[in-house]
């Protein structure tokens, strides 16, 4: 596939889920790789989907969830999409939560091989034994979630866990912006300064950070282990909450070497189409998708498997 072929879907992407893989192959990769799903234990799942229902009440703005359906469907619904590989981004928000969700995870790996193998880890004690086991079982990537943990990341009973996940190279999705809701310790500040700490440690800003676009978006282009993913990002439904400044493509036209996709799935209240067609409207250009779907994401998990 050439570029001139691949470059006539700039700016409209895939109009369904069903028209992805066609995209995918137009554009000339062999398929998504995601780093932003979430395949959880089922009494916790239906937690998560219970709150979400309730954000119109909350918020005014309701939150269906468009992929709420058995674990087997939405494996089988990520493979029709042509997604070869997928975090499954577990999150611990409590003390001694992020072990059995470890377990859950490792379980889930071993059954489904196009999963990456996730971990998570909270500020406890132990954490640090518990992400130097996580990392001896071959997790490649973990996620963190500052808002609904409501920790900061720069808890002293973290420090230990930072540096086994820096010397390993090992990605961390933080979700540690202000959106969609802000928390007591989200925000730019406090990611600077673990950044500043641990240098080597590399950090994947989830939902780029937003509503905080623009300066995630210098951060990353300003440290060379601070990446952003495209969760929700630019989507109609994300633009009513948080929108997108007009000058943020722009911003990040340089950086796909330094942006993954990400999709939050099965949570979202729209197609899973639509966030490729919201990257696609900022019209960057084939090789800009190229990287961010499945060139930059493949490139950070060989460099676990290498470090």
């Amino acid at each position: 596939m050439n570029e001139h072929q691949s470059s006539q879907h700039a700016g409209i992407g895939p109009a369904t889920d069903e028209a992805v893989p066609a995209y995918l192959q137009a554009l000339g990769i062999p398929g998504l790789i995601d780093l932003h799903v979430h395949f959880m234990p089922d009494n916790v799942l239906a937690k998560v989907w219970s709150y979400f229902d309730g954000e119109a009440q909350r918020t005014g703005h309701p939150w269906p969830i468009s992929y709420r359906m058995p674990e087997a469907q939405r494996v089988t619904a990520l493979e029709e999409l042509g997604v070869i590989a997928y975090g499954t981004l577990n999150y611990a928000h409590r003390p001694d939560m992020a072990a059995w969700l470890n377990e859950y995870s490792r379980q889930f790996a071993q059954r489904h091989p196009k999963a990456i193998r996730s971990g998570t880890f909270y500020p406890e004690p132990g954490a640090a034994e518990l992400v130097r086991a996580a990392l001896a079982e071959g997790v490649q990537l973990f996620k963190v979630h500052v808002q609904v943990g409501g920790f900061t990341p720069l808890d002293p009973l973290l420090e230990g866990a930072w540096e086994l996940v820096a010397e390993a190279r090992t990605p961390v999705v933080i979700h540690c912006g202000h959106g969609p809701h802000a928390g007591r310790f989200t925000g730019i500040e406090p990611i600077r300064e673990l950044v500043a700490r641990h240098p080597q440690l590399v950090l994947v800003i989830a939902h780029a950070g937003l509503p905080d676009y623009v300066q995630f978006a210098q951060l990353a282009a300003e440290n060379p282990n601070v990446y952003l993913d495209t969760t929700m990002v630019g989507t109609g439904f994300m633009n009513r909450i948080a929108p997108l400044p007009a000058e943020y493509p722009r911003l990040v036209a340089g950086l796909s070497h330094k942006i993954v996709f990400g999709s939050d799935f099965p949570n979202i209240p729209y197609s899973y189409s639509h966030q490729i067609q919201a990257l696609e409207s900022w019209s960057l250009g084939a090789q800009w998708m190229r990287d961010v779907l499945h060139d930059t994401p493949r490139r950070l998990l060989q460099a676990v498997r290498n470090s």
